[in-house]
């Protein structure tokens, strides 16, 4: 079984369950544990019509090494895999203000998985990154993403440069933070057809990103670290987005 049809963790299988159930083949759970947050996801499981295989611990950590599966995964079959040619028709469906959120880099999957469920949460219609030195959504981005990661097409693009230059084409203002943009996030105006573009953890916006950005924001830091997380530092930006939306 490969690790990267694995999900885990109680409420990632529970979404999934909840979300899709019918990409779900199998749910693995330990059978030496029976306490009442098992019982209650077995019961769910069992409700679906899955197939159930009890395993011991041992087994389940073989499968899923130096992850905190609380005894409980499951077997997904393939996703769709989404492409660059996918952008237009999301973006169209997506309605007078699309929301795409662009990631130069973010290597960590637990990030990554941050960012799909901020996505979610603020109605993005895609999430773009690119194929080479970027996370994928392995079982932890999976697990971090807590259902997202169904929900929210993940792009992979060959030339984030050219996709950004397609994003503007299709009408979308491009904001990307970095810690000199001249003016401050709740400054900008991040109504209407927008890509919110983050850049990796430390190094920030690549110089071909940036210069693709129609305009670049900046985070206010009082203390002495330098940047935030890219996860909190999307999640503040996309937050303010949504409130701009909505008021």
């Amino acid at each position: 079984m490969s690790e990267g049809n694995l999900i885990f963790g109680h409420h990632a299988v529970r979404a999934m369950l909840a979300r899709s159930a019918s990409r779900v083949q199998e749910v693995l759970l330990v059978d030496e544990r029976q306490d009442k947050r098992m019982n209650e996801t077995r019961r769910l499981v069992v409700q679906a019509g899955l197939p159930v295989r009890n395993l011991a611990r041992k087994d389940l950590n073989h499968l899923l090494p130096e992850t905190a599966h609380q005894g409980v995964a499951a077997r997904l079959r393939a996703p769709r895999q989404w492409n660059e040619p996918d952008l237009p028709d999301l973006v169209s469906a997506a309605g007078a203000d699309p929301l795409v959120l662009v990631l130069d880099g973010v290597q960590d999957p637990r990030n990554l998985g941050a960012c799909m469920r901020t996505a979610d949460a603020v109605g993005a219609c895609a999430v773009v990154v690119p194929k080479d030195r970027a996370a994928s959504l392995t079982p932890v981005a999976r697990k971090v993403a807590s259902g997202a990661a169904e929900t929210v097409p993940l792009i992979r693009v060959t030339n984030l440069s050219r996709t950004l230059l397609l994003l503007k084409d299709m009408g979308l203002v491009l904001v990307g933070a970095d810690e000199n943009g001249p003016s401050l996030y709740h400054q900008a105006d991040l109504r209407g057809p927008l890509g919110l573009v983050m850049g990796a953890e430390g190094k920030g916006l690549r110089r071909l990103t940036l210069e693709r950005c129609d305009l670049l924001v900046r985070l206010p830091m009082a203390g002495i670290v330098e940047s935030l997380n890219v996860s909190v530092a999307l999640g503040i930006l996309a937050y303010e987005a949504l409130r701009q939306r909505q008021s």
